[in-house]
C-alpha cells in the first residue's frame, strides 16, 4: 500500500491542479478585458466587480440562470416522481422480462443526447412546448429517470421485504406506507439521485440550446453568445462561469452525506 508520506503530497497535487481552473476564472472575472488580453498576471492589478454587475443587471444574463434553475428543477421533481414507482416495483416484484426491462432503462441512459435531438424538436414544434421550461425538463427526463429507477432501486432493495408486510398487516395503504415508513427509510437514495439529475440537467447544453430560443434560453446557451464587433467579452464570461458553479456547489453541500452513502452502498 502507498504510504501516507507519498499520499498525501499526490493529494495536494492533485487539488491545486483541480482549483487551478477554478481560481483563473475567479481571476479573470475580477479583471478588464484590457488587462487579460494584456499581460500575465496572477491576480487583478485592478480590481473590478462591473463584470458581476453585468450579470445580475443585464435581463440576457440573469434570465439564463432562471431558466436554467427553472428547467432543472422541474426536471428533477419529475423525475423523482416517476423513478420512484418504477424502482419499487423492480425491487419489490419479479415478473416477465423485468431484468431486459431494466437493462433498456439503462440502455437509453447510455444514448447521446445528439440522437433524440432531432425527435424531440419535430414534436415540440407539433405541440407547441418549443422554447418553454417543460420542453427541456421533458427532454432530459428520457436520461434522469433511467439513472434514477438504478439508484433508487439499489437503496429500496437494502430494505426488507418484512418492512412492507407488517406495514400492510397494521392496517397502512399503499400511498400511506410509502410515504410515511418507506420514503424516509430511502431519503438518502432520493437526495443522492436529485444530485445526479441536477447534474446532468445543469450542465447539458445541446437539447437546452436546441429546444429553447428566448423565453426559456439557459444560462449554458446565454455564456456560448458572447461574441461582439468588440471581441470575445471575457470578464463578463468568466464572471457567468463562476457564477454558474455555485448552484452546483450548493448542491452538493447540501446532498454530500448521502452521496457518501451512495458510494458506501456501491450503487453510485
Amino acid at each position: 500500500m502507498m504510504s501516507k508520506t507519498l499520499t498525501r503530497p499526490i493529494l495536494a497535487l492533485y487539488l491545486l491542479l483541480s482549483l487551478l481552473p477554478i481560481y483563473w476564472m475567479l481571476n479573470m472575472s475580477l479583471k478588464t478585458n484590457e488587462e487579460i488580453v494584456g499581460a500575465l498576471t496572477m491576480w487583478p492589478s485592478n480590481l473590478t466587480f462591473d463584470n458581476f454587475k453585468t450579470i445580475f443587471t443585464d435581463p440576457s444574463w440573469y434570465d439564463g440562470y432562471i431558466n436554467s434553475i427553472l428547467y432543472v428543477v422541474i426536471n428533477m421533481v419529475l423525475s423523482v416522481a416517476v423513478a420512484l414507482p418504477a424502482a419499487y416495483a423492480f425491487s419489490r416484484y419479479s415478473f416477465l422480462g423485468d431484468k431486459h426491462l431494466f437493462f433498456w432503462l439503462l440502455t437509453n441512459r447510455m444514448t447521446p443526447p445528439a440522437v433524440f435531438l432531432l425527435p424531440f424538436f419535430q414534436l415540440y414544434s407539433t405541440v407547441g412546448l418549443m422554447d418553454t421550461h417543460l420542453a427541456v425538463a421533458l427532454a432530459h427526463m428520457v436520461f434522469n429517470v433511467p439513472l434514477a429507477v438504478w439508484i433508487l432501486e439499489g437503496f429500496m432493495s437494502g430494505i426488507p421485504k418484512e418492512i412492507d408486510e407488517t406495514a400492510y398487516i397494521d392496517g397502512y395503504s399503499f400511498p400511506k406506507f410509502f410515504v410515511k415508513i418507506f420514503l424516509p427509510m430511502i431519503k438518502s437514495g432520493v437526495g443522492v439521485t436529485m444530485f445526479f439529475c441536477f447534474m446532468f440537467s445543469w450542465v447539458e447544453l445541446l437539447l437546452a440550446r436546441t429546444l429553447t430560443s428566448v423565453n426559456a434560453k439557459p444560462i449554458a446557451a446565454t455564456m456560448t453568445r458572447t461574441v461582439s464587433a468588440a471581441g470575445m467579452d471575457w470578464g463578463v464570461l468568466s464572471a457567468a462561469g463562476v457564477l454558474t458553479i455555485v448552484p452546483g456547489a450548493l448542491v452538493i453541500w447540501f446532498v454530500r452525506h448521502y452521496i457518501a452513502k451512495g458510494f458506501a452502498m456501491g450503487r453510485v
